[in-house]
């Protein structure tokens, strides 16, 4: 039976009531936010197993047996993994298409050894008699460990028990090796990787240990190390407590990033469960389009000292990129959120968060402050600063606005910010500027999917090019395909290329190599065009956003009438389109 793709293993997780589930063959009663039984593991008879629903998981204080509904359906049933999630599939309503048989994952020898490992790890934290540093290290740091043994956090030793254990448990060195637990001495001699630290498991989408991120305790370099990558373990594609995260991220429609692993410990151990972090690196063009999956809003919750402010830039950048909207708060002098929500609590980083401003409204406030837009040459380089922002930003309207907002700042033309940028951003009519002559097209990744249908269905192309025309944000080169491919009827697309130059010809002609053979047409575009809508929606609230201030008091409630009926016709978007996923699964289960 081949492996069920991670959309739907997510899909099955996310419908799981995870107490329901549990509850059948656990006893379970509400205390406070969790529910507690008697574990069902090690046959206590105290209620020391703890349903915990907004992390999706279980784990009992006694025995340590921990994990999602899949694992208790693994360790209760003696299910693997792919039998446990059809198991719980079944009991959701949810139909895994059956397909031809792929063979084992060949990289579940190297899952089960991270697991074990994490395991191993979490044992020696509690229990080990050389790890009372750790343990008085967490005190110290206010961190409750009995609050955090659920989130798997483990200790490992200096010296080569744990090479011993995971040996005497049947594991190869190459095995280890592979799976990034151990490293080889310059004498040939295998050592454990992680030596004297703090680690923190780092978990894939599915919940899967994949990896770990160490801190030193003591002296020693490096301060934090992270396991190196492997077939399972990708720094730079995972976010660390995204596994547990993303059901609140979905809940509050929005994430916040933080900078470090103390950082979302403390913020969740406070009840802000929307909380992600990057693994001890920068943030990536990958975790930015992960994230992305989840939400549009995300606030950045970085340090506000220099480090911290360039950190936050270079973060912004990757995620308006990505296409989410990007706000950044602002912490106290002298703060980071773990010593924030230390000191005063959920409420004390809620009204942090609660001042977020737009990524470009803070660097022109930085800019402000210094002095730089009081004078000619400081507003100058104020421009050089604001353009990467600005050109990040792949939504046409964000963009659009962040070059309003900038000329409007600096006290110069349109023009002039959009001829830095690199391409011309008009709401009214967007014309090519000199800078992007001769370049491919830019296109948004829904623009693109609508014109290749376009290409290659011609039953649609009245339906999309109605939509399309209407896109203020569409450029040169895109509206001149449109309106010749809206002429042609059912004509082969290729019938439009004379009367096409440029990069409008250029652009059909890459289209016509990319077939739509294989593309869910419909749902596709389906989703294309509710995005182009919205972003219409978006357009015209943000307009009426920005003449509210300067309205007289007797046209408010005009306004104010307009938005709400923008708002309710966004809301009736989604909720189509909620409504044509569940026809859609319904369809598919028959």
């Amino acid at each position: 039976m081949s492996p069920i793709p991670d959309e739907i293993i997510e899909q099955v997780r996310d419908a799981a009531d995870v107490v329901a589930l549990i509850g059948e063959h656990v006893e379970l009663k509400r205390t406070g936010s969790d529910y507690r039984g008697a574990c069902p593991f090690h046959g206590g008879a105290h209620r020391n197993f703890a349903v915990i629903p907004r992390k999706q998981m279980f784990y009992c204080f006694v025995c340590h047996e921990a994990g999602d509904v899949f694992t208790f359906y693994m360790k209760k049933l003696g299910l693997d993994y792919p039998a446990a999630v059809r198991e719980v599939a079944a009991k959701v309503g949810i139909v895994i298409p059956e397909r031809s048989t792929g063979g084992p994952d060949p990289r579940e020898p190297l899952y089960e050894a991270v697991a074990v490992a994490a395991e191993w790890y979490s044992a020696r934290l509690r229990d080990g008699a050389d790890a009372t540093p750790a343990r008085a290290y967490l005190e110290e740091r206010g961190l409750d460990l009995a609050s955090l043994l659920p989130l798997g956090l483990g200790f490992a030793p200096r010296g080569d028990e744990f090479l011993a254990a995971m040996r005497k448990l049947g594991y190869a060195d190459e095995r280890l090796m592979e799976a990034g637990l151990v490293v080889k001495r310059e004498d040939g001699s295998i050592r454990p990787r992680f030596w004297g630290r703090l680690l923190f498991p780092i978990h894939d989408l599915r919940g899967r240990v994949v990896g770990f991120g160490g801190r030193v305790l003591g002296e020693g370099e490096p301060k934090y190390l992270n396991s190196p990558d492997s077939v399972v373990f990708h720094k730079g594609r995972l976010l660390y407590n995204l596994h547990h995260a993303k059901t609140a991220i979905r809940r509050a429609e929005a994430a916040v990033i933080v900078e470090g692993y103390f950082d979302v410990l403390r913020l969740v151990e406070a009840g802000i469960e929307h909380v992600v972090a990057p693994l001890g690196t920068g943030l990536t063009t990958d975790q930015a389009q992960l994230l992305r999956r989840f939400a549009e809003q995300v606030l950045l919750l970085y340090d506000a000292d220099a480090a911290g402010l360039r950190a936050t830039f270079r973060a912004a950048d990757e995620l308006l990129r990505a296409g989410c909207h990007v706000s950044v708060a602002t912490l106290p002098q002298g703060r980071d959120p773990d010593q924030l929500a230390r000191e005063g609590g959920a409420a004390a980083v809620q009204a942090v968060l609660s001042d977020a401003v737009d990524v470009l409204e803070r660097k022109l406030q930085l800019l402000e402050r210094r002095g730089w837009l009081g004078t000619l040459a400081g507003r100058r380089r104020a421009l050089d600063r604001l353009v990467p922002t600005i050109r990040a930003a792949t939504d046409p309207v964000t963009r659009d606005l962040y070059v309003g907002r900038t000329a409007e700042a600096l006290g110069v033309s349109r023009h002039s910010v959009e001829h830095e940028v690199g391409a011309t951003v008009s709401r009214a009519a967007p014309v090519e500027s000199p800078a992007a002559a001769g370049r491919p097209a830019r296109l948004t990744s829904a623009e693109r999917g609508l014109l290749r249908v376009m290409v290659h269905e011609p039953a649609m192309r009245g339906r999309i090019a109605e939509h399309l025309e209407r896109g203020a944000g569409l450029s040169a080169a895109g509206r001149a395909l449109v309106v010749a491919l809206g002429s042609l009827g059912t004509e082969p697309a290729a019938a439009a290329l004379p009367g096409l130059e440029g990069d409008a010809r250029a652009l059909l002609t890459e289209l016509l190599g990319q077939p739509t053979r294989g593309m869910d047409v419909d749902a596709e575009v389906e989703g294309w065009l509710r995005r182009l809508d919205e972003r219409s929606l978006d357009a015209r609230s943000g307009e009426i956003e920005r003449a509210l201030p300067f309205t007289p008091d007797s046209e408010k409630s005009e306004l104010m009438r307009q938005l709400g009926d923008l708002k309710r016709q966004k809301q009736q978007l989604n909720t189509k389109a909620g409504w044509n996923v569940i026809r859609k699964g319904r369809s598919g289960a028959r």
